[in-house]
């Protein structure tokens, strides 16, 4: 038998590989689908590629490539009798090792047994696993290190080494005075400075001072390290991090973290009963010693306390949370309960996956097919059986539970090389739409794209306040940002009355009041949002000089999905995003055709099309003046190639371009271009003093745009160190002026391709523009000469119905938790993670993001 098993396998031998360093096995979930070793029809991982399949994709694979063994994996789970007392086991204890589970097994409720067996297709012929006497060597070791590799999405890196916290030696005998200090339960501040963030409290005579300075601009001032030199006080502990469970402990003469045994009393030495602590952290981020967010939040937003009916089906799907990726969860749950995007990626899903590269895993299209199909074909939200729910009632327990899909290879594709989304962290959900519109856009190229569903133009008029002249500009966008003036706060004498109440409180050393959260009118945030705004040092053409000028935005056209996002977040002291406590009366319907844009009116004149004066840095200017400065050629190699037989112009023009190197490097610089039509013409040089005539007055303005500029020019600009497409950029918009060119680099810094420049407004915070800046192209984007390749709008009414929103709980995006509610069947529905529920109570005054589909004109 051993002799035909190893000659069964001989013909296959160059296809298997053993893993190596850097592989990844692909041994937990499908590449096509959400398949495991736990489904029905277990996992193959292809023992070339170590990719893993389900049933219904392993053939498409083995078609495509030609692999023909594959690893077979299946776990059989079985639920332990009650009062079995069994332990969970394994039969083939090693066969899984490292095997992300897609089920808690909680203690001893559930037994599993693992097997593995090699099948060789497309006959199908299997050979159980382990079978080391009857395989060749390659096959074993081979199989042995499939079935002991970590899991693809484990850890890369090795995990952190951390040394384990020892016991202060001055925990037992620490002196404490009695001073008769007592600290309060709020209101912390340090005793030298007044910083309300990163207090310690100094358990020998009750100082409370600020931790140090880190270099991100977080910490604090050093008081607390002073305060240790000054009186050699040794233990401090950090204020907000005191729980029923401890406190985090710092040594100052140990100089590291420990603990302290004694902590209770000699926290109860100062008037501290450790019991009454909550320590002030979400999802592991440290908040300051404010009141805290009420409770209220998270329990309204997650509809906490009612009997939820849970849904199934298609498009009941949850999304597991990976930790802190419920911002990934939530977008993504909006977005594929849009009809583009289901037409897009589930539509064409067999064409997606029969044309997905050799590595599906790495495919933008493959896994967001996969995702969709997921959420949108029911196939993994399945309700229980009737029989299963009897049981359950019989036994008075209830233990089935949504379990939802695994978004960990997406999350791993459009996080890559992403400082924040490859993180474990907290991110913004905001900031995540935008990433994934510009991920959709760039992987969209000659194909429908979902996104310009979004898409819309935004005219910004900016008037001379001095002249009363305009200039029109428009530029593209996709979300529209909303203020949350507390100004204008329906509850404001309530608001004046509660800080009138905390700022006693502080002052008097007691617990803040409850707090009170600001109504705010949505016609109030839509009022803000269209009033004019001061431009910073606005140059006006007319007076050509700086002047005061207001800019306004509008509407050049309504996108067919409206992204509202009301800007609740800001900066604290910390430099860290901190949330608003608003709840703003979102409306159902909205009607915006009154800020659509008008255009140039009569009667108003408009700015002449000038540009400022260039002011250059010293050294910039240093350097232009340099470079275009007379040239000195070197003659004698000119002549040298010369007698050669090349024309003398072409001699002239290969030393200059090769900056004197010598007639060996000209050389080889005239049999690169001798072919080209110009070769043999007089060289010349871009002019700074003769710009020749504008593009913008000249008829043929935007036929010169379209020329490619001049190489020398090209040169000098990439050797000062801005980007080649860029300087083209620049001097096609300049007519090949350089000097004219350089301010424009200056003053177009954003000035890149439109899916760069939402990419780059997805990894910045909210700012204060009115729009999302998710493109701050200027009006050069649209194609001022007509050109069709614009951007792409899908204009219509302005008129909306809300059919989702994203909440967020917590005090900064940094922290806490998102859930989405979406409006199905004409009912809403709140996702939140896995479990997906019939809403009661949509709590759609504290969304962070809103999202409305355009009504028919009908």
């Amino acid at each position: 038998m051993a002799a035909d098993l190893g000659e069964l396998l001989v013909p296959y031998m160059p296809t298997i590989r053993v893993p190596r360093t850097g592989d990844r096995v692909f041994k937990s979930e499908c590449a096509f689908s959400f398949d495991s070793p736990e489904s029905e029809g277990g996992l193959y991982v292809c023992m070339n590629t170590f990719l893993g399949f389900g049933r219904e994709h392993v053939e498409r694979h083995y078609r495509k490539t030609g692999q023909s063994v594959y690893m077979h994996l299946k776990r059989h789970v079985k639920e332990v009798p009650a009062g079995g007392g069994a332990i969970p086991r394994r039969r083939n204890g090693k066969v899984f090792l490292d095997l992300e589970l897609n089920r808690d097994f909680n203690g001893e409720d559930y037994e599993y047994e693992d097997e593995a067996k090699l099948v060789i297709f497309p006959d199908h012929f299997e050979i159980p696993l382990p079978n080391i006497e009857e395989l060749p060597a390659l096959v074993t070791i081979a199989c042995d290190a499939v079935l002991n590799a970590p899991s693809a999405y484990k850890k890369q890196e090795p995990e952190s080494w951390e040394e384990e916290i020892q016991v202060s030696r001055h925990a037992r005998s620490l002196r404490q005075l009695d001073n008769g200090v007592r600290i309060p339960p709020s209101g912390w501040k340090c005793q030298k400075c007044e910083m309300r963030e990163n207090l310690w409290l100094n358990l020998t005579d009750g100082a409370v001072l600020c931790g140090k300075w880190f270099f991100d601009g977080s910490g604090g001032n050093g008081h607390a390290l002073e305060h240790y030199r000054e009186t050699n006080y040794p233990l401090a502990v950090k204020l907000d991090t005191i729980t029923p469970d401890g406190a985090d402990i710092y040594s100052f003469e140990e100089e590291e973290a420990v603990l302290d045994p004694h902590v209770s009393e000699h926290l109860s030495h100062f008037g501290i009963d450790m019991l009454q602590m909550q320590k002030g952290t979400e999802n592991g981020h440290h908040t300051d010693n404010k009141p805290r967010p009420r409770v209220s939040e998270w329990e309204v937003i997650q509809e906490s306390g009612m009997k939820l009916k849970e849904v199934y089906g298609s498009g009941y799907t949850g999304i597991k949370n990976l930790g802190s990726s419920c911002y990934l969860s939530t977008v993504m749950q909006v977005l594929f309960s849009i009809p583009d995007f289901q037409r897009m990626y589930v539509g064409n899903l067999q064409r997606i996956f029969d044309y997905s590269p050799l590595d599906p895993t790495q495919d933008f299209a493959t896994q967001m097919a996969k995702l969709g199909h997921g959420l949108l074909s029911g196939q993994y939200s399945k309700p229980p059986m009737k029989s299963e729910l009897i049981e359950q009632v019989m036994k008075e327990e209830y233990k089935h539970q949504q379990k939802g899909i695994s978004a960990r290879m997406l999350k791993a594709l459009v996080s890559r090389g992403h400082p924040e989304f490859s993180s474990n962290r907290q991110q913004d959900a905001h900031e995540f739409l935008l990433h994934m519109i510009n991920l959709v856009e760039r992987n969209s190229a000659g194909s429908e794209n979902p996104s310009d569903v979004f898409r819309f133009l935004v005219e910004e008029r900016v008037q001379c306040c001095q002249t009363r002249r305009v200039r029109y500009t428009q530029r593209v966008d996709y979300c529209i940002q909303l203020p949350a003036p507390f100004e204008a706060a329906s509850n404001r004498e309530e608001l004046l009355a509660y800080e009138v109440k905390r700022k006693e409180a502080e002052e008097n050393m007691r617990p803040p009041p409850e707090p009170v959260r600001a109504r705010i009118p949505f016609t109030a945030c839509l009022q803000a949002f269209t009033e004019p705004e001061n431009v910073p040092d606005f140059w006006s053409s007319a007076l050509q000089a700086k002047s005061a000028g207001v800019k306004t935005s509008r509407f050049a056209s309504f996108p067919e999905y409206l992204v509202v996002q009301i800007k609740k977040f800001t900066f604290g002291v910390d430099w860290v995003p901190k949330k608003l406590d608003v709840v703003i009366d979102v409306p159902d319907f909205l009607d915006l055709n009154r800020l659509r844009a008008t255009g140039l009116q009569a009667g108003e004149e408009e700015l002449p099309d000038l540009m400022p004066p260039i002011v250059l840095p010293e050294d910039t200017r240093g350097m232009l003046n340099q470079l275009l400065k007379t040239p000195e050629i070197d003659e004698a190699a000119v002549m040298q190639l010369a007698e050669m037989g090349f024309p003398l112009e072409a001699c002239r023009k290969a030393v200059y371009y090769t900056g004197n190197m010598g007639p060996e490097m000209a050389f080889n610089w005239i049999i690169a271009h001798m072919e080209e039509p110009d070769f043999a013409e007089p060289l010349t040089l871009p002019s700074m003093i003769d710009p020749g005539p504008s593009a913008g007055d000249s008829p043929t303005g935007a036929a010169l745009l379209g020329n490619s500029p001049p190489e020398e020019s090209i040169a000098i600009l990439t050797s000062m160190g801005f980007p080649r497409t860029h300087s083209i950029h620049a001097l096609k918009a300049t007519n090949n002026n350089l000097e004219r060119a350089l301010d424009w680099i200056f003053t177009h810094p954003e000035e890149e391709e439109e899916s760069d420049a939402l990419s780059d407004m997805a990894d910045t915070e909210p700012n204060d523009n009115a729009f999302s800046n998710a493109n701050s192209h200027s009006d050069s984007t649209l194609s001022p000469d007509g050109d069709a390749s614009g951007p792409r709008v899908k204009d219509g009414p302005g008129r909306y119905e809300l059919f989702a929103f994203i909440s967020h709980m917590g005090a900064s995006t940094m922290s806490g938790h998102y859930v989405c509610h979406i409006k199905k069947e004409g009912r809403w529905v709140i996702y939140n993670d896995h479990k997906v529920c019939l809403s009661e109570r949509p709590p759609k005054d504290l969304g962070y993001v809103y999202f409305y589909h355009r009504l028919s004109s009908s």
